[in-house]
């Protein structure tokens, strides 16, 4: 069976705030712009309740709708958004290849990668239960709406650490659960979270269920791993911060990422290792990872596609020119 083949100018891979920003700025470059969105049209916004924190929406939105609002933007511009899957990619030549669930290649001259992150998850069924009704994986997202109520949050490194002491200055009271007897946090983060009063730390815990009404989060049932007690701690939010995944495996034989899988592009660019691909929101970003960050970057990653591709226009013309 023969693989059908297609070029276009700028390949977006993944959607979300960054690869549909991306599309805005493409297709309005007249880049025309096609964009495979992934197994999850809309990237993780779309498993979001409320977002109270991207301009533009003053009395805020549900996740999913502003993901669609985001969608028929760049429709309206003349994206292609198709539904699908990179199995495979290979930049090792002048046009830049992928393959569509396993039945049909591109070639592109450019490619932006917006394939997002994935938070990591306890694995209880009742974490996904009540995933944004009282379960998050994002205090700086969601901590506003427990404010003056007590949440907990399970994590041991910079990042529990630091989304603790933010939850602190919104919430009544802050239980975080370290499953160990010490801390992977560095000792700053470690010293401000013991110097916040209304953090309460418990050493040696795991959560062992989820309490809930049927609606939202009402409690968490904890184990103490050292004296094997099993207690339950009232709270109406529950969030989970032991780290992300990127979603880029698919990359590893072609880009520069670090340990952890990150895609690493230039200072102050989404530029990678490999000309004309270009790597934007939290696919590449460790440290923010909000839609409005990551919108800037899909913006950044257009503008960066439009310029080389005129750049390249330029230098193709020159050399004829020369020729001639």
């Amino acid at each position: 069976m023969s693989i059908e083949t297609e070029h276009v100018q700028c390949l977006i891979i993944g959607s979300g705030p960054a690869g549909y920003t991306a599309a805005i700025y493409a297709a309005r470059a007249d880049l025309k712009p096609v964009m495979y969105t992934g197994i999850v049209p809309g990237g993780q916004l779309t498993q979001t309740t409320d977002v109270e924190n991207f301009p533009g929406y003053p009395t805020g939105i549900m996740g999913p709708e502003m993901m669609e609002d985001f969608r028929k933007q760049a429709e309206r511009f003349g994206t292609q958004i198709r539904f699908g899957h990179i199995d495979k990619v290979d930049f090792s030549g002048p046009k830049h290849s992928v393959v569509v669930d396993g039945i049909k290649t591109i070639t592109a001259d450019t490619v932006i990668i917006a394939t997002g992150a994935s938070a990591k998850w306890l694995g209880l069924p009742s974490e996904q239960k009540y995933n944004g009704f009282g379960v998050s994986a994002c205090a700086v997202c969601d901590g506003f709406f427990f404010k003056g109520q007590d949440v907990a949050i399970v994590g041991a490194g910079d990042t529990a650490a630091e989304e603790a002491t933010y939850l602190a200055k919104l919430c009544n009271k802050v239980h975080m659960l370290v499953r160990r007897d010490e801390f992977r946090a560095s000792k700053t983060m470690v010293h401000r979270v013991l110097n916040t009063p209304n953090i309460e730390i418990h050493y040696n815990s795991e959560t062992k269920e989820i309490l809930g009404d049927g609606l939202n989060v009402t409690g968490i049932e904890i184990l103490n791993n050292k004296t094997s007690e099993v207690s339950i701690i009232p709270v109406s939010g529950f969030f989970v911060a032991i780290g992300h995944n990127p979603n880029t495996e698919i990359f590893k034989d072609w880009l520069d990422m670090d340990e952890t899988g990150y895609l690493i592009t230039e200072p102050d660019s989404t530029k990678t290792n490999i000309e004309g691909v270009f790597a934007c929101g939290d696919a590449q970003d460790k440290l923010w990872r909000q839609a409005v960050t990551a919108a800037g970057t899909g913006c950044m990653a257009a503008l960066e596609a439009e310029r080389y591709l005129a750049a390249k226009e330029h230098a193709e013309s020159e050399v004829q020119a020369t020729i001639a």
